[in-house]
């Protein structure tokens, strides 16, 4: 299939504060050219926390693509490119909820929307939580609160829950962990 389409140029068109966007010319073995878009972002790490009663905590923040709060598992940028995601994952846990985790494991890798971004999202599963200090930016609001597995399910398959790394990481946790 790759031999069947070729990038012939990238063009910068817009530097963000988390990712760049691309115009891509492509072409194709039947001669034929078209422009597609491609978003670059450095990469992130997300983390499923459980506590010792088996209830994971979960984060509720505004989320200006979508003009709402949303319920997710605790998440964020990689501080540089090539961090390690478990660094990021740990940080992220702490920042977010408050929680540190004596017992952090990789359970997957994501890609959040391959048809025109390469961002990635290591997803960690964080056990054995003790009580640190939550440490949110200056404009960041976060409540945190703790969900039994079958009240996550349930918000996903009633479309209460619809961020993929979040749905991905419960049903793959489930999947591995509780059968």
């Amino acid at each position: 299939m790759s031999n069947e389409v070729k990038r012939v140029s990238r063009e910068l068109a817009y530097t963000g504060t988390v990712l760049k966007i691309y115009k891509d010319r492509m072409e194709f073995s039947n001669g034929n050219h078209e422009d597609w878009d491609f978003i670059h972002h450095d990469g992130a790490a997300a983390v499923i926390p459980v506590m010792d009663d088996g209830k994971i905590l979960m984060v509720t923040q505004y989320r200006n693509a979508l003009e709402r709060d949303t319920l997710e598992i605790p998440a964020g940028k990689l501080d540089a490119p090539g961090e390690p995601g478990i660094e990021c994952a740990r940080r992220e846990l702490e920042e977010e909820t408050g929680y540190k985790a004596e017992n952090i494991e990789w359970l997957m890798d994501l890609r959040t929307t391959v048809a025109f971004c390469d961002e990635k999202v290591e997803i960690f599963l964080a056990r054995d939580l003790k009580p640190a200090k939550q440490h949110l930016d200056e404009n960041e609001f976060i409540q945190v609160k703790a969900y039994t597995l079958e009240e996550l399910r349930e918000m996903i398959f009633t479309g209460k829950i619809e961020d993929s790394k979040t749905i991905a990481s419960i049903l793959a946790y489930e999947s591995k962990y509780c059968h």
